[in-house]
């Protein structure tokens, strides 16, 4: 796998100084920080103007993460820019493999509590104007897991979405920005994660081709972490790790079966 190098067109237009994320292959991914308090303060103030946690009687609750942080599209999957070349759903087995069901990162060790394939998409988010994207853009897929670390201090959600092509995964993932105030992702409900997405928490997010994936992290019970985003940014990087299922993919694209 080759590094690419941060250009100045890898960020979203507008984004905040950046910092280098680093993936567990070691691939160096672009990270935004929320440096400021006062930035991070708004989005907080967002979240609750939109409901903070709160559940509809008829809808799923409408938790959104107070940063949120996306990534330029990976340069190495550019073979799955569109479906067309890539067509076959996706399953809980090929995301959720033995490999994943338990995941870690340095110091932190999680265990899959539960997993969910849904062909609706709006049944799993929430949110008029995402709704609209996911549907203009030919969302057919959301593939959601829950995970609960060793030591029940902190959760994880993954979650990928399969798009019509990468254009359209870019717009979700913009739209996914709490100050889009466009909606999000339906936390997975599973044994060990209760009540996720209300109180301080992160998410990271990252282009494969017509995917968007993505790691959302908190403590457990929402409260701020003692060592801030560079503790949510390790715990990040071992929720994403069914990402993988991306290189799986690449391999098995036409031009790749005939080399």
């Amino acid at each position: 796998m080759t590094t690419r190098k941060a250009a100045q067109d890898d960020f979203w237009p507008g984004d905040a100084p950046q910092q280098r994320r680093r993936s567990r292959s070691g691939m160096p991914l672009i990270a935004i920080v929320v440096a400021a308090v006062v930035v991070v303060a708004a989005v907080v103030v967002g979240v609750v103007l939109m409901g903070g946690g709160d559940k509809d009687a008829a809808g799923p609750a409408k938790v959104l993460p107070t940063v949120y942080t996306p990534q330029a599209p990976n340069a190495d999957t550019a073979g799955l820019a569109r479906r067309t070349a890539d067509p076959r759903p996706l399953t809980e087995g090929e995301v959720f493999t033995a490999a994943t069901k338990s995941v870690t990162y340095r110091n932190y060790a999680f265990t899959l509590a539960g997993s969910h394939v849904s062909a609706d998409c709006k049944a799993v988010t929430w949110g008029e104007r995402l709704q609209a994207d996911l549907d203009k853009h030919g969302c057919n897929q959301i593939v959601r897991g829950a995970y609960v670390s060793r030591d029940k201090a902190h959760v994880g959600q993954f979650f990928a979405v399969n798009l019509a092509d990468q254009a359209g995964a870019e717009q979700i993932s913009r739209d996914l920005n709490p100050q889009a105030q466009a909606g999000f992702v339906v936390p997975l409900e599973a044994p060990g994660v209760k009540d996720f997405g209300r109180g301080y928490s992160a998410a990271y997010g990252q282009i494969y081709g017509h995917y968007l994936v993505v790691a959302w992290v908190q403590r457990a019970g929402g409260t701020e972490p003692a060592r801030g985003l560079s503790e949510l940014i390790d715990i990040s990087l071992a929720v994403e790790k069914p990402g993988d299922f991306v290189w799986g993919r690449m391999q098995l694209l036409p031009d790749r079966r005939t080399n």
